[in-house]
Parts: structure tokens; C-alpha cells; sequence
């Protein structure tokens, strides 16, 4: 099911509007904001020509965070107790060597820039997640569920981009699939919205599941009881009922909601963006190559919405009924066991099909692939053979649109437990994100009082653009 979400920090459980549309919850509150700068800023690049040479951001995020020992910061030398039961591989990059369980991707780190000293110094999902999706540490450090509200209401990178790029298609700029994060009890994560920047610049969340056979968006076509001749005469009254308005002082909310309809009927009127998410037009050999899961089918999709115009895609990483740790990437227990049964297989096909599917469609040098969690794990196995949460240094990599490929940046101890170099912090990888989209880290927004705020706190890590 097709669920767009711009109720706030709320993102999940939307109401449906009006039967005809079917759109799913498409909020009519939320701020009129200043305007907000809509092109890149003209800031000197320092003369790297990565700047603005990304025209979208795929973020692949792998919720619960990936381990840095079995992935790209392999310890051989370390203690069984440290290192766990996997090998290492060599990769395409002379000196680096990856995780057994990673043969397809080391393949392909040519292409790759890895920073193997990313810090939060925060240890619990919500809130590392937080400082991951919007570059800004939570207060506090270390929250486990917490809520989506001040002072934790900084907008995540999906929604600065849409408030940067100032929708103007018929797909919102800024998507996230398959679902919101979310911890046990269903509880979202902060940092998943717009926050203080209003709802109109909420990321679009779409609940689906690609790999079902049956997949298809109930949002992008009319009911079969809404011929196409009722469709026009229903948007034609629609326009009749807002030109009443146009002597009036429409409210902000009735504003906002104007968007919101603006764009969904364009999206049931539109083709290119029902295409988009038809995954029939795709032969089985791809479909295949990315894997049948609903992750890997997920990553499919994101390529789609971003040859259809679509700024950023965002592949939250879904938990899977029936294995350990719910199939996710949490693996508190049996840690061994669940990559090598099920988590490593899935990411290791489907993040090496993306590269590769973007690179044979001529879409890696103008596309920026991010692949990281929201913190990485410890270094000792725990009493039930897992391994639990940790900030203080893991692995993070990007790819395509201005990075530069083979790349090493920043080192950790023996352990994999703390940096040595080099350290990254999110609002860095954020901050080279929007370099690398052509907006400087001074760019600025603005809250609703009118106050000016940059994008991004950070620095852009030059050291792999």
C-alpha cells in the first residue's frame, strides 16, 4: 500500500482524505515558510570538481547498524573474541581487504570511497539514528525511543533537499522506501521530518513492498469506478472551489494543502510518475540480479524514481518476520549466524547490483550512493555470541556522483573500537553530500521566526571527492 506522510514527526498510521484520490494521508496543516533557497549556493568549490556533479542521493541505510569488523574494517589480527569466525578478502583497492561475506562488493571498491572512522559517540538507535539523518548530536546523548519533538526537530537531509529543490515535478524530490524506522512498539525515530522547517518540506514516505507479485501503487491510478472523463470534471469543480478563494486571505494551512493536491493529482494524472513505480517494465534477469527480497526490490525502485526525477531516495532497511533479531541488522544474538545466513547475503547483491545497474546506464557519475546505519557494533561478542551497539567508530562508504573510487579515508586501534585518524562525523558525510549536489554547507535555510541556518554544521571530507 501507498502511503504519502506530511502529518509532522507522525510517520506512520495515516488517515485517507477522499476515496476518489486514494492518496493516503496528505496533510492540509503545517507553516508557510520564508522563502527558501531553492538554487545551489555560489560558494567557492576550492577547485574540486565534484561540486553539484550529483544530481541525486541514494541513501542506502542499513537499520540497526552494520558491523565494522565483518564489512569494511576487518581485524585478522586481533583476538578470535574481536575479530569473530569470518575471513577476509582481498578487494579491487590495492591494501584494502573486506569481509568474507562481501565478495561481490570487493569487486567493486574501485568505485568506492570508505571511511572507516565515522563517530557519533552515541550508542542507542533513536538517537544515534537522529545525528545520522540530520547531522546534529541529540540532547541527550544515548536515548533509546525517543520521541520526535524539540528540541530533536532538526529537518533530516531528505526533507533539506526538498525544501532545497523546491518541488517542481510530478514526483515530490525527496522519497523514502520501504517504510519509516522505527524501534519495538513501533515507535519512529526522531529525525525522519521536516521538524522545524514545516510540513510542506516532509519527505515522502511510501509503505510498499516491490517484491510482491501483486505490487502496485493503489495511488497512481483511478478507482475503476472514476472513469478518466469523471476524473477531469471532478479536478475541473476542484479548480471552480479554489477560484472561490482567490478574493479571500487563505490560511497557511489551506496553502499547504493546495501543494499536497497540487501533486497528488499529478501524480494520477501523470504517467511518467505512475511508470516509475511499475515493476513489471523491468525484465527478471534484473529483477533478479538485485535479489527478490523486499529490500533488494526496494534499491530497484530508488534507481527508477531516480531516472523519473526523483532528488533523493531513501532504502530504510525492513525487519523480516521468522529470523533472529528480527532480520535486522540489531544482531544482539547469534551475530555470525545472522550475516551469514541472511543479512550479508541480501546487502552484499542487491548494494553491488545498484552500483553496477546505475554504472551500465550511465547514472554513477551523476549519482551519489551512501551506504551506512545508524552507528556500527562491539567490538567483544556478548554471553549470547552477539554483538551490541557502538558509536564510538564504524564504517560508512559512498559512491558515484563527485567521490572519488578506491579510496581509504581514516583508520581505527587493533579493535575496531576507536578512531586513530581521519575521524568523520555525520554532519561531515551530510555536508559532503550537498557539495557533491552543488549547495555549499553555509547554505542557508530558514526557521519560522525567519532565522538563517545552514544545511550543514560540517566540513566536506575532501579527502575522498
Amino acid at each position: 500500500m501507498l502511503s504519502f506522510y506530511d502529518e509532522g514527526s507522525r510517520l506512520c498510521d495515516g488517515v485517507t482524505r477522499r476515496e476518489w484520490l486514494r492518496i493516503g494521508s496528505v496533510g492540509m496543516g503545517g507553516l508557510s515558510l520564508p522563502t527558501l533557497l531553492s538554487k545551489p549556493a555560489q560558494a567557492d568549490s576550492g577547485g574540486y570538481g565534484s561540486f553539484g556533479k550529483a544530481k541525486s542521493v541514494i541513501l542506502f541505510g542499513l537499520t540497526g547498524g552494520a558491523p565494522q569488523h565483518d564489512t569494511f574494517d576487518p581485524k585478522p589480527q586481533a583476538p578470535e573474541q574481536i575479530r569473530g569466525e569470518f575471513g577476509t578478502i582481498d578487494s579491487k583497492t590495492p591494501g584494502l581487504s573486506v569481509g568474507e561475506l562481501m565478495p561481490k562488493i570487493s569487486l567493486l571498491t574501485d568505485k568506492l570511497a570508505v571511511m572507516r572512522a565515522v563517530v557519533t559517540g552515541d550508542s542507542a538507535h533513536s538517537s544515534s539514528g537522529y545525528q545520522m539523518l540530520t547531522g546534529i548530536p541529540h540532547q541527550p546523548l544515548n536515548r533509546e525511543s525517543a520521541p520526535p519533538k524539540p528540541p530533536n526537530d532538526w529537518p533530516c537531509v531528505a526533507a533539506l533537499v526538498r525544501a532545497l529543490k523546491d518541488d517542481t515535478g510530478r514526483l515530490p524530490s525527496s522519497v523514502v522506501i520501504p517504510e519509516h524506522i522505527w524501534n519495538d512498539g513501533n515507535k519512529p525515530w526522531p529525525g525522519q521530518d521536516a521538524g522545524f522547517l514545516g510540513r510542506p518540506h516532509d519527505p515522502w514516505l511510501i509503505h510498499c513492498d516491490p517484491s510482491e507479485n501483486t505490487f502496485n501503487i493503489p495511488g497512481m491510478k483511478l478507482p475503476e469506478d472514476i472513469v478518466k472523463v469523471r476524473f477531469d470534471a471532478r479536478r475541473s469543480l476542484l479548480k471552480q472551489v479554489d477560484a472561490a478563494f482567490e478574493k479571500m486571505d487563505r490560511s497557511k494551512a489551506v496553502e499547504s494543502y493546495n501543494r499536497h493536491a497540487q501533486h497528488a493529482l499529478g501524480l494520477i494524472g501523470g504517467s511518467q510518475a505512475r511508470s516509475a513505480f511499475d515493476m513489471t517494465q523491468e525484465p527478471d534477469s534484473v529483477r533478479d540480479h538485485y535479489g527478490r527480497s523486499r529490500y533488494a526490490q526496494s534499491c530497484l525502485l530508488a534507481r527508477r524514481l531516480v531516472e523519473a526525477g526523483v532528488s533523493l531516495v531513501q532504502i530504510n532497511w525492513t525487519r523480516i518476520k521468522g529470523y533472529e533479531n528480527q532480520g535486522g541488522w540489531d544482531t544482539h544474538k547469534k551475530h555470525n549466524e545472522s550475516l551469514k545466513t541472511l543479512l550479508m547475503p541480501i546487502m552484499d547483491q542487491c548494494f553491488s547490483a545498484l552500483i553496477e545497474d546505475l554504472d551500465q546506464r550511465g547514472l554513477l557519475d551523476e549519482t551519489l550512493v551512501v551506504w551506512a546505519g545508524e552507528f556500527g557494533h562491539t567490538p567483544k561478542f556478548n554471553r549470547n555470541a552477539g554483538r551490541d551497539h557502538w558509536g564510538h567508530a564504524f564504517s560508512a562508504a559512498m559512491v558515484g556522483g563527485g567521490i572519488q573510487g578506491g579510496v581509504v579515508h581514516g583508520e581505527t586501534d587493533g579493535h575496531a573500537a576507536y578512531p586513530v585518524s581521519g575521524i568523520v562525523r555525520p554532519k561531515d558525510m551530510i555536508a559532503t553530500m550537498f557539495h557533491c549536489l552543488g549547495y555549499a554547507p553555509e547554505t542557508e535555510v530558514h526557521d519560522p521566526l525567519g532565522r538563517p541556518l545552514p544545511i550543514s554544521r560540517g566540513r566536506v571530507i575532501h579527502e575522498i571527492v
